[in-house]
């Protein structure tokens, strides 16, 4: 399984599995379609939705652990 971290950029983590983008856009990240989303990281994209980087990880992590 794909490790996720602080310092993956959006466009990864959608290619390890576009289920992740639910979580993303649950977190108020619409712009995950916008291509120069893609080279944000989610610690980058966290801070500038407000939302703590470390819990968005985390439910990333969760999900991806359920797949398997």
């Amino acid at each position: 399984m794909a490790r996720v971290t602080k310092d993956t950029t959006i466009g990864e983590v959608i290619q390890i599995d576009a289920g992740v983008i639910p979580i993303l856009m649950g977190a108020g990240m619409h712009c995950v379609g916008c291509p120069s989303s893609a080279g944000e990281t989610l610690e980058e994209a966290a801070m500038v939705h407000g939302i703590d980087s470390d819990m968005l990880v985390e439910e990333i992590q969760s999900y991806l652990q359920s797949l398997g």
